[in-house]
C-alpha cells in the first residue's frame, strides 16, 4: 500500500475498483459476499462523524472477488489520489511478443521498435505493457486490452501471469501450481484447457499487475 496511504484514497481506490469491473459500490460489496451496504458512502464515517476504515478481510474479499491484485489497487489509489502519476512503458502485441527481439531470456524488454503507453506509475522500471489479441484472456481480458506485466515482480500460486516457452508461444495464465517437476497453468478462459508444463520448457514468466480495459 502506499506510504502516505489516507482514508480518502483508500475508499477512492476501491471506488475505482468497483468501477473497473462494472460495478456499483454495492455491487462489489454483495459480489464479495458482504452486506450490500457495507461500502456506502454513509459507513465511512462513524456516527460521530470520525473516519471508519475498511478491513483486511474485506478488502481480502473483493479482490478475490474481482481477482485484482493487491497491486493493482495500489495502483488505483495512487493514480486517482496521487496526482494521477504516469509513466510511459513500451507496448507490444501479445503474438509480436512471441517472436525474437523484443526480450532477453529473462523476460526483460530490450531493443527497439516498441510503441509506448501511459499507465500509473510502479516502481519497476522494466515494466511494459501488451495489447492483448483474440479471445484466449476472455472474459477477464478482452481483445483490445492493455495489460501490464512486471518481470521483477515475484509470482506467487494465484497470480495473474503471462508465460514464454522456449518454442516462442506466449500465453496469459493463472499459476495455479508450481513444483519441482510441473508448472500447472489454468485458463483464464474456460474454453481453454489448463496447461502443465516442465519448469525447463518455461523461457520466463512474468506477474502482470495491471489492466486498462
Amino acid at each position: 500500500m502506499p506510504s502516505s496511504l489516507s482514508h480518502g484514497r483508500l475508499w477512492t481506490g476501491i471506488d475505482q475498483l468497483a468501477r473497473r469491473h462494472g460495478l456499483s459500490v454495492s455491487g462489489l460489496a454483495k459480489a464479495a459476499g458482504l452486506d450490500p451496504t457495507a461500502f456506502n458512502k454513509s459507513k465511512r464515517v462513524t456516527p460521530e462523524g470520525r473516519p471508519r476504515w475498511p478491513s483486511t478481510e474485506s478488502l481480502s474479499r473483493i479482490l478475490e472477488a474481482t481477482g485484482a491484485s493487491l497491486d493493482e489497487l495500489t495502483l488505483l489509489i495512487e493514480g486517482e489520489e496521487a496526482g494521477g502519476r504516469q509513466r510511459r512503458v513500451p507496448l507490444i502485441g501479445l503474438a509480436q511478443a512471441g517472436t525474437g527481439g523484443y526480450f532477453d531470456d529473462a523476460g526483460f524488454p530490450v531493443g527497439g521498435g516498441w510503441d509506448e503507453v501511459s499507465f500509473p506509475d510502479v516502481k519497476d522500471e522494466n515494466a511494459y505493457a501488451l495489447e492483448v489479441a483474440g479471445d484466449s484472456m476472455a472474459p477477464v481480458y478482452r481483445d483490445g486490452d492493455t495489460i501490464v506485466v512486471s518481470p521483477a515482480a515475484s509470482v506467487r500460486r494465484g497470480d495473474r501471469v503471462v508465460v514464454k516457452t522456449i518454442s516462442g508461444e506466449v500465453m496469459a495464465k493463472v499459476l495455479a501450481r508450481r513444483t519441482a517437476k510441473s508448472v500447472e497453468l489454468q485458463s483464464l478462459n474456460p474454453a481453454y484447457e489448463t496447461r502443465v508444463l516442465k519448469p525447463e520448457d518455461i523461457l520466463w514468466m512474468a506477474r502482470i499487475i495491471w489492466a486498462s480495459q
